[in-house]
Formats: C-alpha cells, structure tokens, sequence
C-alpha cells in the first residue's frame, strides 16, 4: 500500500499503522479514508496530501 505525505507538515500516512487517533484502523488505504479526514499534526485536509516517494 501507497503512503502518502501532507505538504504543509510533511507528516506521513502510512496505510500500515492507520491513524488510530483519527479514527482510521490499521490497513486502511489513504483512498479509503473518509473526505472529512484532516492531519493528525497540522489539520490539513486530505486534498492537502500527495503520494510520498521517500
């Protein structure tokens, strides 16, 4: 699974730890994580991510 990077904080997503903070289990892809999801750093929304390359 694909993790992706918020541009304003540079915090990462990765699908295999989830943001269980946030709501979002373990295992979830970023595509399935819900349009009302924000950055558990910064508040970013999910349009504020691209995919991470690093």
């Amino acid at each position: 699974m694909r993790k992706f990077v918020c541009t304003l904080c540079e915090w990462v997503y990765d699908p295999e730890v989830g943001d269980p903070d946030g709501g979002i289990a373990p295992g979830t892809r970023f595509e399935d994580i819900p349009d009302d999801w924000c950055c558990p750093v910064c508040g970013a929304t999910k349009d504020d991510f691209e995919p991470y390359n690093g």
